[in-house]
């Protein structure tokens, strides 16, 4: 995953932070010959504009052991996961000793063999300093196989003249969302929301909002036909029969944002890596004019999805000690911190929050609120695999006939054939 002012301060964060196991960030890993050599090769999964970034970190990382050779390669996102699956399955070498993992990416690495674990390793440094949910993307069937590097989430963005024309509150409920958008509508010369109706991702705000889930991975068990998936999209429908949101089949990423940019549409679920481009908009010449919320809920339960990357190191690497000082070093709180300040990326470290550069920053304050209600994914093997029937319903109910119940069920019948040992 990728990338108003008066967000939340950071209390909740400040608080952990002062109960948190603190310890070194000196990354003194020595190997077995008392100092770390060799090559390590890293692929860097990262965006253009953050990749370069990124190298010069590596670079830092061989200033403090010389006799270390890092290899960066930077691989496209879209790329990575096939071209990490082929370069490990094959035994070719092809495959680099230390990979930037999207966090759903980990538990699929991991079940095929593919990933070193680290528990009892040095790449495993200060654990007690991050937050617990980037910390559940890296487990798997008990073992650790990922350090996590930086975490993000989706929020709601919404236009403070907009909101304050209309004489609204910022929502934090779906009736809220829907009154409000409603109050935008009539009051103004915007609608009040954009629904993204063509990715599956979209979904799970208001799966997880409405107090369902796709799956209890704990228990092996398929919740999304428990009545959690039909009340999301009975939600999402609404919104739109009642006028309260737009949407559209295809091109929800590009329209929904540059309604938002041109002031057209006052409210949209989005992602961090939106910031900068709503910035870009007409509408927000002035970026105070930019606000970020948690996703609305039903009101007794609210999250969005849990995303970001960890950094894991594969299995059939030649020189797991200096990968293990790698990854502890990639993940540490001087890089991240140094990640928030030069690219307003989150930190996975409670410790890296008490810094005021980080605090000042407007990423943290937009975004830190949100990721506080994040809701963990299932971090199975088939995670990503559970997103086309999704996809195939979501249309069905917005744009077709389909009910939502009907789709509910639909998308548990097809997770049953999806999860054999799931009941």
């Amino acid at each position: 995953m990728r990338r108003g002012i008066g967000a939340t301060a950071l209390v909740a964060v400040l608080a952990l932070a002062a109960t948190a196991c603190g310890g070194s960030d000196s990354d003194d890993t020595k190997g077995a010959d008392g100092e770390i050599s060799g090559t390590v090769t890293y692929w860097d999964t990262s965006n253009d504009a953050e990749k370069g970034v990124y190298k010069k970190i590596a670079e830092d990382f061989e200033k403090k052991h010389p006799k270390v050779d890092v290899e960066y390669v930077h691989v496209n996102f879209g790329d990575a996961n096939a071209k990490f699956k082929n370069a490990a399955g094959s035994n070719s070498g092809g495959a680099p000793d230390v990979m930037r993992t999207e966090v759903a990416w980990v538990a699929d690495f991991a079940n095929l063999g593919y990933l070193a674990p680290l528990d009892d390793t040095p790449a495993l440094k200060d654990t007690g300093d991050y937050l617990d949910a980037p910390v559940g993307s890296t487990r798997f069937e008990g073992k650790t196989y990922a350090v996590p590097q930086v975490t993000d989430t989706l929020g709601l963005f919404y236009n403070e003249k907009l909101l304050d024309e209309a004489g609204v509150e910022v929502p934090t409920t779906f009736d809220e969302l829907k009154k409000a958008s409603l109050t935008v509508r009539r009051k103004t010369d915007a609608e009040g929301f954009y629904l993204r109706g063509d990715d599956p991702y979209w979904f799970l705000p208001y799966l997880y909002g409405e107090g369902g889930d796709m799956v209890d991975a704990e228990n092996k068990k398929i919740t999304v036909d428990d009545g959690g998936a039909a009340r999301a999209f009975a939600t999402m429908k609404d919104l739109l029969d009642s006028g309260a949101a737009i949407s559209d089949a295809t091109g929800g990423q590009d329209n929904g944002l540059k309604s938002f940019q041109d002031g057209d549409v006052a409210m949209m679920i989005d992602g961090p890596w939106d910031i900068a481009g709503a910035l870009e908009g007409k509408a927000f010449s002035d970026p105070g004019n930019l606000g970020v919320a948690a996703v609305p809920g039903n009101g007794e339960t609210q999250g969005a999805p849990q995303g970001g990357w960890n950094l894991s190191v594969y299995a059939g690497s030649e020189n797991l000690d200096a990968s293990y000082a790698f990854a502890a070093y990639m993940s540490s709180a001087e890089v991240q911190q140094r990640t928030t300040e030069e690219l307003s990326l989150l930190p996975t470290r409670v410790s890296v929050y008490q810094e005021p550069s980080v605090q000042k920053d407007e990423m943290v304050q937009f975004f830190k609120p949100a990721v506080d209600k994040a809701h963990q994914r299932p971090w199975i093997p088939e995670a990503n695999s559970l997103f086309e029937p999704i996809r195939v319903q979501m249309n069905k109910v917005l744009f077709g006939d389909t009910a939502p119940k009907a789709a509910g069920q639909k998308i548990g019948d097809e997770y049953a054939e999806l999860l054999e040992d799931y009941k």
